[in-house]
């Protein structure tokens, strides 16, 4: 029986389940937790997306996301593909880790969203220990909310739902966890989750538009590197870095995968454009190419 097409939209907030098979916990320990949000945060250098929510369980996660311009699915198998194959040559084991594809509900209002922070926050209960307190659970952003701990991995954005809640940061965190511990009591969104009802939620959030022309790009790094493109491949340490940056900045402002940039750049694997754009996403961390990516910007519109 074929699979049903997911509904999508670039500029949507998605709900999103990952959740393994049967017979094996999608996370053994907590160093493999720690492993899958790292590599969220190296997928969301890589897409730009933003993180509202997490909850990481013992065979399954909650997150909700903000695809801000970026394919849902990109992201997602980014992510799950490279955790499963550390999670296996970590355990010794060799298959499938994920129980078919993501699972994902585009999130409609506004008051839908605050709930189902709510809803991924209080997963939480359902452990041993935390059943009245989930604010402590280390795998969840709740504590993050209530300001009573940094966000380590750097993942989520808060500012968003609880500028809702207030101006005053202290006082937005009281409201929203008195809001949470209230609308705890009386909403059972889990009936609703993950139907197919196609509804999304686009707010006045700012969306980062990803139709840039690659040819352009590409012309406006070498420009920047004074190179052509024969120099481009030659293997030299400007010409790798150049390469680099425009692998990355090809999967983030444009949204292709790695075999489209193979097509473009030619004679190059994936296996190496997954390389460069590791090596991009390095680089515009560098106070040499910090601005590079507004740069292009500005050249490109």
């Amino acid at each position: 029986m074929p699979r049903m097409a997911r509904e999508k939209s670039y500029d949507s907030i998605y709900h999103i389940m990952v959740k393994s098979i049967s017979e094996v916990n999608l996370f053994k320990d907590d160093e493999d937790k720690i492993n899958y949000l790292n590599y969220m945060k190296k997928a969301q250098e890589q897409f730009e997306f933003i993180v509202y929510a997490y909850c990481l369980m013992d065979n399954h996660a909650h997150f909700i996301i903000d695809a801000n311009g970026a394919d849902i699915s990109k992201i997602m198998h980014f992510i799950n593909y490279k955790y499963a194959m550390c999670f296996n040559k970590r355990h010794k084991r060799h298959g499938h880790l994920f129980q078919d594809r993501f699972k994902s509900k585009i999130v409609k209002s506004e008051r839908y969203l605050f709930a189902l922070t709510a809803y991924v926050h209080f997963n939480a209960t359902a452990i041993k220990g935390y059943e009245d307190h989930p604010e402590e659970y280390s795998f969840s952003s709740l504590a993050i909310y209530l300001g009573l701990k940094k966000d380590n991995f750097d993942l989520i954005d808060d500012v968003f739902v609880l500028s809702m809640f207030g101006l005053n940061d202290v006082s937005a965190r009281v409201q929203y966890r008195d809001f949470i511990f209230k609308v705890k009591k009386f909403i059972d969104i889990q009936k609703e989750e993950f139907s197919n009802e196609p509804t999304e939620y686009r707010s006045m959030r700012k969306i980062l538009v990803r139709d840039f022309s690659p040819e352009k790009i590409i012309l406006i790094i070498m420009q920047k590197f004074n190179i052509n493109k024969y120099a481009l491949f030659k293997y030299r340490r400007d010409g790798v870095e150049a390469k680099a940056l425009i692998c990355f900045i090809l999967r983030k402002l444009c949204d292709l995968k790695c075999a489209d940039i193979c097509k473009l750049l030619g004679n190059i694997g994936q296996a190496r454009v997954s390389r460069l754009c590791s090596i991009g996403a390095e680089l515009v961390r560098n106070k040499k190419y910090e601005c590079i990516i507004n740069e292009i910007l500005q050249q490109a519109l």
